[in-house]
């Protein structure tokens, strides 16, 4: 089955060109764009593990390593598409408008922190596993009548394989024919369970057949190839020609989530040697080095300005209120039932028992 759905790949891990469509539709313009939004996503990523670990954001979850799956399919889609993040695809959103104070909100436990930019439809990130392909579907149905040309992309990872809502998501779109591009990150792990352990399919992109659905299985570490492959089955979306699953081979350099000890359950020198080869922003500079584009002075102006950006960001987000509590309990429903109401009680008894 693996043979059936071969990795595809434009640059490998030495930064040399292996696909004749790279000189075809890959410009030095792109190949800068691509590698700023490379470095500022990592950038934000490492700057809010630091703020979690000074008690500044709450339990944060961390995507180093998996930036080329992220911006490469974010930056394939256009401004009125409709983006389904999980928790741990802050860098997708980034790349797509959103606003870095809300992504840091959202970590400090602020509601209005799920609200995107104007003009930018991006789905509140889905925590529960899997539960935003049905929604994504729907979604995608409801653009397709309405007669737009809009698109969806709906981010999970190999985990989310496993349980219902993926089957039902799949099979929702595939039934309606909806412009939706189910985007999967295999880094292998859900959680602690090695890819191994989930499921006996040598691949994901195979589970679309299932559906009667294209699919693709892309190397998720060359941005280049996630970015024309993903443009590839937005614009089939686009075109009425229904749903396609991407299947983006990557990896999680760090935890699960700030709360998590991953030595416990993965041997970490696998992320040491995958950092020295094979690296997304590593390979993007290997590649502009070989051909001439990498400018010292350019890259760093260009990390400054990053840099000046998230700084900017956090102190906005700092200056706001502290989040509000009650909110957890208040706006559940429109009447909050005996259940919720229980809960809240509870919860605030704790507080003054000095818990959490």
């Amino acid at each position: 089955m693996e043979n059936q759905f071969p990795m595809k790949q434009w640059i490998d891990e030495e930064g040399n060109v292996v696909s004749e469509e790279f000189q075809k539709n890959v410009t030095e313009d792109l190949v800068k764009q691509i590698y700023r939004q490379l470095v500022r996503i990592r950038s934000f990523d490492r700057k809010c593990i630091s703020l979690q670990r000074q008690g500044r954001i709450g339990t944060y979850a961390p995507f180093e390593g998996q930036e080329g799956a992220q911006v490469g399919s974010a930056y394939a889609l256009k401004d009125n598409d409709w983006m389904y993040p999980t928790y741990r695809d802050h860098g997708a959103t980034m790349t797509f408008g959103h606003s870095l104070k809300n992504i840091l909100a959202y970590w400090n436990g602020r509601n209005e922190a799920c609200v995107p930019p104007e003009g930018r439809h991006i789905f509140p990130p889905a925590v529960p596993i899997a539960t935003q392909l049905p929604h994504a579907a729907g979604t995608a149905f409801a653009e397709k009548r309405k007669g737009t040309e809009n698109a969806v992309i709906c981010y999970f990872g190999d985990g989310a394989t496993s349980e219902g809502d993926f089957h039902e998501g799949m099979n929702m779109a595939s039934v309606l024919q909806a412009p939706v591009v189910y985007f999967n990150q295999n880094n292998s792990f859900a959680i602690s369970v090695p890819i191994s352990k989930q499921m006996r399919s040598k691949t994901i992109a195979q589970k679309a057949l299932s559906y009667d659905m294209p699919s693709v299985r892309v190397d998720g570490n060359d941005v280049f190839a996630v970015y024309f492959e993903t443009q590839k089955a937005l614009d089939r979306a686009r075109k009425g020609e229904g749903p396609s699953l991407i299947e983006a081979v990557t990896w999680r350099y760090g935890a699960h989530t700030t709360a998590d000890d991953p030595t416990k359950y993965r041997d970490q020198k696998e992320s040491d040697t995958r950092r020295e080869k094979g690296d997304p922003i590593l390979r993007v500079e290997l590649y502009m080095k070989k051909h001439g584009l990498y400018d010292e002075a350019w890259i760093e102006k260009m990390k400054e300005e990053v840099s000046s950006e998230i700084d900017q960001a956090i102190e906005e987000m700092e200056a706001m209120p502290k989040a509000n509590p009650e909110d957890l309990f208040d706006y559940v429903f429109e009447k909050p039932t005996w259940t919720i109401e229980e809960q809240k009680k509870a919860y605030f008894a704790s507080l003054e028992r000095g818990g959490m």
